[in-house]
């Protein structure tokens, strides 16, 4: 599956936007419209313009759809859920060339808010894993304390933590460790 720059731009945005939600480990990465601001910085959203509390809720609300795609064991469940955000967002497809990046398709409309961008643009890409028959890419931590969001583009579909020095290496120490503890018995 041939992954364009744009698109690795726009799954990153989604995996990071739905692990800023809050659960029993952390606090919501989207407190407030600063850290909003952060996020729309750290992915370099362009024409976004002033953000303010409206943004912050609209794109809660987002997060919270795409968290249901990263769940969905159904394609059809997923394909409604994507539907349902790439329409609310008016999606306006065009090609453009800004800040150094060749030619490449944006799917939101001029002007649109962040949570029109989020919704457009990380829509489209997280559809283009649905309509390859991938969508078992887009997946969650298999690490019994974290339910982080990631998706799989190891060449065997392989992975299963969503970082292989955290999560995974804690959980292959602490199996290692059972085994020594249970061979001095």
């Amino acid at each position: 599956m041939l992954i364009t720059h744009d698109t690795r731009c726009s799954l990153d945005a989604v995996v990071d936007l739905v692990n800023t939600a809050p659960d029993d480990n952390t606090t919501d990465g989207l407190a407030d419209v600063a850290s909003l601001a952060d996020f729309v910085r750290k992915h370099e959203f362009s024409d976004v313009g002033v953000l303010s509390e409206h943004d912050l809720a609209a794109v809660r609300g987002v997060r919270g759809r795409f968290a249901g795609v990263f769940s969905a064991d159904d394609p059809r469940i997923a394909a409604a859920l994507i539907n349902e955000l790439v329409a609310a967002a008016g999606t306006t497809p065009r090609l453009t060339d800004h800040d150094g990046y060749d030619w490449h398709v944006h799917y939101f409309a001029p002007g649109a808010s962040v949570a029109d961008h989020l919704a457009a643009d990380c829509g489209m890409a997280l559809a283009f894993f649905v309509v390859a028959g991938e969508q078992d890419r887009l997946r969650r931590c298999e690490a019994p304390d974290c339910r982080r969001a990631f998706v799989d583009l190891s060449r065997n579909r392989s992975r299963r933590y969503c970082d292989s020095r955290t999560c995974g290496n804690r959980l292959h120490v602490a199996a290692y460790r059972a085994r020594r503890k249970e061979a001095a018995g």
